[in-house]
């Protein structure tokens, strides 16, 4: 018996598309009746014809058969039909395939009205074919490759090469996702026993043992978090790592970048990949879709309230009248979040909880990736959470606030490499500062400067880091100016006509890259003359006074539950709550990573945009401010 090849029905928007898929199903099914002793059910279709994102989009079910896709001089097999119904299938493919393709194409496919062939299919021969169905007969009847994903082939019939890389099902796939509920009874975080892999880390496993498989999620065929990894070889302090991946908001295609900035390529790029996930999961709400719409006047005081986590001020939605402003008496979506002070499910505005939520109605506020983190345990994720919402209200306090800090001497570091890495900035002509910015809390909190000894172009940059250890603390500062500082003169110089407009009109600071780089124009310099050149110096500090001992006097303890538990007593008993939101994926559980947004009503948010700054006008602000008032230059945070 031959084996059975289906190809989809014509559609309007890709008629030749699918004629041409039948031909070569027939094509394929001759030769794999040749070369294949075993029935082999295979489902051809054409790539590229049609928007795989859209609403009522054609959606092939799994159903036992395998896929063939067909696009330019490629044909892609797989993923090979699980025998347990596992996620990963044609439509995922699709959707992965269309994520990492040109922004021209996307938007093409995405925003335009259809496709047809310019023409006939080149490859359609019979050598295409039989070399198909050559790759289709050699993978029946293997078993399924150790990992947690299944794979797909690409045959390149102009170069003769067979290409393999895992696929990350797609969580949000209409044909084989399973979307879990959103509930109050799920929402509970148990918080367990997390050791350490060794005494002064903060990680429960090292980064080389989470058997991240890198190519399933950076690779240019069907990349989950993006089509690359670029290794930045001239960087000459750190070895960075970047990436992108897009997230189509209505009309506007976002990019999302990534990075890792450690001491080799190989854990940059793992760290990096790591980073692009844990965006990907903060955006919206992919695998637990919201389904409480309410207002907050009928949830009550159980619900976080978002005038606490900060509104803007009235005049920037009477300046932008399409962004509504939050109304109590208003229905709008939440998810369910956990809290640490009260033991208690709180539900959490969904545009609070994830930064790219659908629905711009609701987006009273654009929220950013603040206190988004992700570990190796539930216990990891949510310490790196609360540490990064903790860093970046001492960092808001000190800037907005002109609160002169007291200077750090790095020449105290006990870490070599962190001397080492002091002196490599002095050689490009930085002085790395570093500044105690414990404000409010005990946690140690560091703000590091890389301020040029000449003021020049590239005048300055800014960093920061938050953990029990003080040293850590001053190491992940560190390592973010030590990564900024070497490239500053050189993007300063490319952009600086608009730059200099932006030194003299803050409203044109608008996004997120623009913070940083304005710093890089000397005459901004004035505007951190409260931190860098204070009218009453004092003695510098060593980073070991930063240290916050424990009842028995250890900076840290060998659980990390322990050291969670102990910050967060640190900031309820200030009157705070910590409201935690898993934002886990199911291609993240799978490797054993957990992903959470921490959130701390009451404490500064970080926002991005002259007209955004929600921190400026919070009462927590008002606890800092001396006779030099605010700041009247936006945060420099990269």
């Amino acid at each position: 018996m031959p084996p059975e090849t289906v190809a989809p029905p014509a559609a309007p928007d890709g008629a030749v598309g699918a004629a041409a898929a039948a031909a070569f199903a027939g094509a394929l099914a001759a030769a794999l009746a040749e070369l294949s002793p075993a029935p082999v059910q295979v489902a051809v279709a054409p790539l590229g014809v049609r928007d795989a994102y859209a609403a009522g989009a054609v959606v092939e079910r799994p159903d036992g058969r395998l896929p063939v896709r067909l696009y330019g001089r490629q044909v892609l097999v797989g993923p090979w039909p699980s025998a347990d119904g596992a996620p990963g299938c044609a439509t995922c493919l699709e959707r992965r395939w269309q994520g990492v393709r040109s922004v021209p194409l996307r938007e093409g496919l995405e925003l335009g009205g259809g496709t047809r062939a310019a023409g006939a299919w080149p490859y359609g021969i019979g050598f295409a074919a039989t070399a198909a169905a050559a790759l289709v007969a050699g993978l029946a009847g293997r078993e399924r490759e150790p990992g947690p994903y299944p794979r797909v082939r690409l045959l390149d019939l102009d170069a003769l090469t067979v290409r393999s890389h895992p696929l990350v099902p797609d969580p949000e796939c209409p044909a084989c996702g399973r979307p879990g509920e959103d509930t109050a009874e799920g929402a509970e975080l148990v918080l367990r026993p997390a050791p350490k892999h060794r005494p002064g880390a903060f990680r429960t496993r090292r980064i080389e043992e989470y058997a991240l498989p890198v190519d399933a999620f950076a690779n240019p065929h069907w990349g989950a978090v993006g089509p690359s990894v670029v290794f930045d070889v001239a960087s000459a302090t750190t070895s960075a790592t970047v990436g992108c991946f897009s997230t189509r908001s209505g009309d506007y295609l976002r990019e999302t970048f990534w990075g890792g900035h450690a001491d080799t390529y190989d854990r940059s790029r793992s760290i990096g990949v790591l980073e692009g996930l844990e965006r990907y999961a903060g955006m919206r709400a992919r695998s637990r879709p919201a389904r409480l719409t309410a207002s907050l006047d009928a949830l009550g005081p159980d619900a976080v309230d978002p005038r606490e986590t900060g509104l803007y001020a009235a005049a920037f939605y009477t300046e932008n009248p399409r962004v509504t402003p939050f109304s109590a008496d208003r229905p709008i979506p939440w998810v369910w979040g956990w809290s640490l002070r009260d033991a208690r499910p709180r539900p959490v505005p969904e545009v609070l909880a994830y930064y790219h939520a659908p629905g711009l109605e609701h987006r009273f506020v654009q929220e950013s990736s603040n206190g988004c983190a992700s570990g190796g345990s539930l216990e990891e994720a949510v310490y790196f959470g609360l540490m990064e919402v903790v860093e970046r209200d001492a960092f808001l306090l000190a800037w907005y606030g002109q609160v002169p800090l007291r200077e750090i001497d790095p020449a105290t570091s006990a870490r070599r490499s962190t001397r080492h890495m002091v002196d490599r900035l002095a050689m490009y002509g930085y002085r790395a500062r570093f500044f105690d910015t414990r404000i409010g809390f005990p946690v140690p909190v560091v703000t590091a400067c890389a301020e040029r000894f000449d003021g020049g172009t590239g005048r300055m940059c800014f960093g920061a880091g938050a953990g029990l250890d003080p040293e850590s603390a001053l190491d992940s500062a560190l390592c973010e100016i030590a990564t900024d500082a070497v490239n500053l003169v050189g993007r300063t110089r490319r952009d600086e006509p608009r730059l200099r407009a932006m030194a003299a009109d803050f409203d044109r600071v608008t996004s997120l890259h623009d913070h940083p780089i304005l710093y890089g124009v000397p005459e901004m310099g004035r505007y951190a003359d409260f931190l860098l050149r204070p009218a009453r110096p004092r003695p510098p500090l060593a980073v070991a006074d930063l240290a916050w001992p424990d009842a028995d006097g250890a900076v840290s303890s060998p659980d990390l539950r322990a050291d969670l538990l102990r910050a967060v007593g640190a900031v309820t008993a200030a009157g705070f709550d910590v409201v935690v939101v898993d934002q886990t994926l199911p291609e993240q559980r799978a490797l054993g990573l957990h992903t959470v947004k921490v959130l701390v009503p009451g404490l500064l948010p970080i926002d991005f945009g002259w007209a955004r700054q929600r921190a400026r006008h919070l009462p927590r602000m008002r606890t800092v401010l001396g006779p030099a008032g605010l700041n009247p230059a936006p945060h420099p945070f990269p």
